[in-house]
């Protein structure tokens, strides 16, 4: 059994437990970080990276089915399920190897273990190849992140009723998959499987898929992923899972069904009905702290909890649950420790992408939001349809929206349904936290031909100045 003295644990290596102790080590820090899997944590080994790589080879399958169109002629497409495994793998290895290096590079220690409170200060270790250790740390951060909601009613076995995790180890490609529920997870991997060949449905049991998304937006995606192929069903719930065989018989019913049962049989099941905090085994009791109800762990915006010298940052602390806003988070625990009273988590937005085919990305206010808080909106819309680029690309579906209170001409919000959505973004971002105006990104000049000239085009459209499409006509005057 070692004991270890250091100036700050941080438990858990995820997207905001290693950018908090390789900046606790960048400032000087005597640092160990812990975790009971890999460095990287749910991001770069079960979540955010393998499924994009993933996510990259369907794009490329969709390209190859339509090369035709532009005059390519690829011939068949043959789907070698090892080989993409191989590759998903290969990229995830480079990323945690990545986080090791930089580790090392930074005096970061790092423990395979699972750590839980014995005091405030005093972390036991209870190490991989087994045993236990003592950290005695003047700060801890709690980077624990979130895990999937398995549904009692529907035992996960990981090969017919599977989740998220089992999702990206692609063990095999169902010919017929259900996936139970319409959000970012669920619509990520039903993109996934249709590429590579399988049938899949996506069951939601609210009226939209991304709730919570501009409505617009969602139910353009919705129109486009059908187009592909996926068959979604909204406002509609799964009442009954059943193995049979080797597959699955599942019943359903709702507004899509027309208010009765239908039952249908699956090679395997998805669930993908949310994330849970994971502070279970913490023994957070032992550090004078709780959960509330959901399970998340309260923080200021200094992401100190009520103990002062206990941080917690990304999945733990509540939504949106986002691998971007842990490492920011991160990276400002550490500071704090470090000594800096300046240091805050103060976003005025934290961006959110869906990485389907086209993607989505949002930053600020929904149009439905904004209403809600008392606003007249001002909205301003650019198809990707009218897009020189999107053109060259033979990729038009989908949007660029901006929404703007239209006393003061501020942008509130970005959505955006394109290829690319992702990056596009990332303009709506520094817009909203500099207190750009729809005028001011208008005047800015935009590179062409490029997809980003449809944020310009949406922001003159709101004015009735857009070239490349028909402007709309203005509202006529109330009637005095």
């Amino acid at each position: 059994m070692a004991e270890h003295q250091v100036d700050a644990v941080v438990i858990g290596a995820g997207p905001g437990g290693y950018h908090a102790a390789i900046r606790l080590g960048q400032l000087g820090k005597k640092v160990i970080c812990i975790d009971r899997d890999e460095a990287g944590g749910v991001c770069l080994n079960w979540g955010c990276i393998p499924t994009k790589a993933l996510l990259h080879v369907g794009e490329i399958a969709r390209q190859i089915e339509h090369a035709g169109e532009i005059g390519l002629q690829a011939g068949g497409l043959r789907v070698d399920r090892e080989r993409i495994a191989k590759f998903k793998s290969d990229v995830v290895s480079a990323n945690v190897g990545g986080v090791k290096t930089l580790f090392k590079a930074n005096a970061v220690q790092f423990l395979y273990g699972e750590g839980s409170f014995k005091s405030p200060t005093e972390i036991v270790l209870k190490k991989r190849e087994g045993g236990d250790d003592t950290i005695r740390a003047q700060h801890v951060v709690i980077a624990t992140g979130s895990a999937p909601v398995d549904v009692k009613a529907w035992p996960r076995d990981g090969k017919t009723i599977f989740n998220s995790d089992d999702a990206v180890k692609l063990d095999a490609i169902p010919k017929e998959l259900l996936v139970i529920g319409g959000g970012v997870i669920g619509l990520e991997f039903a993109t996934v499987y249709t590429r590579l060949g399988a049938k899949v449905l996506v069951i939601e049991a609210l009226p939209q898929v991304l709730t919570g998304t501009d409505l617009e937006i969602g139910k353009t995606l919705g129109r486009i992923l059908k187009k592909q192929g996926i068959e979604i069903m909204l406002s509609t719930t799964v009442e009954k899972i059943e193995k049979s065989g080797t597959g699955i018989k599942a019943t359903f019913k709702g507004e899509a069904t027309g208010g009765k049962p239908e039952t249908r049989a699956f090679d395997a099941v998805l669930v993908a009905v949310g994330r849970r905090p994971v502070t279970d085994g913490l023994n957070l009791q032992a550090a004078g702290l709780a959960t509330d109800e959901k399970g998340f762990i309260a923080v200021d915006a200094q992401l100190r909890t009520r103990v002062a010298t206990i941080f917690a940052i990304g999945d733990v602390t509540g939504a949106p649950l986002l691998a971007h806003r842990a490492m920011k988070q991160g990276t400002i625990a550490a500071e704090v420790i470090a000594g800096s009273r300046s240091a805050a988590f103060d976003p005025v937005a934290v961006p959110n992408c869906v990485y389907t085919d086209p993607e989505v990305a949002t930053v600020g206010l929904s149009e439905e939001e904004a209403k809600s808080k008392g606003y007249e909106v001002r909205i301003g819309k650019f198809p990707n349809a009218a897009s020189g680029r999107a053109r060259t690309m033979n990729d038009t579906d989908g949007m660029i929206k901006l929404v703007a209170d239209a006393k003061t001409d501020l942008l509130l919000g970005m959505h955006v349904v394109s290829p690319q959505a992702e990056s596009l973004i990332g303009e709506g971002v520094i817009a909203l936290e500099m207190g750009a105006t729809l005028e001011d990104i208008g005047l800015s000049v935009h590179p062409h031909p490029t997809l980003t000239e449809g944020i310009m085009e949406a922001a003159e459209a709101a004015h009735g100045k857009a070239i490349h499409i028909v402007n709309p006509k203005p509202k006529a005057a109330a009637a005095v």
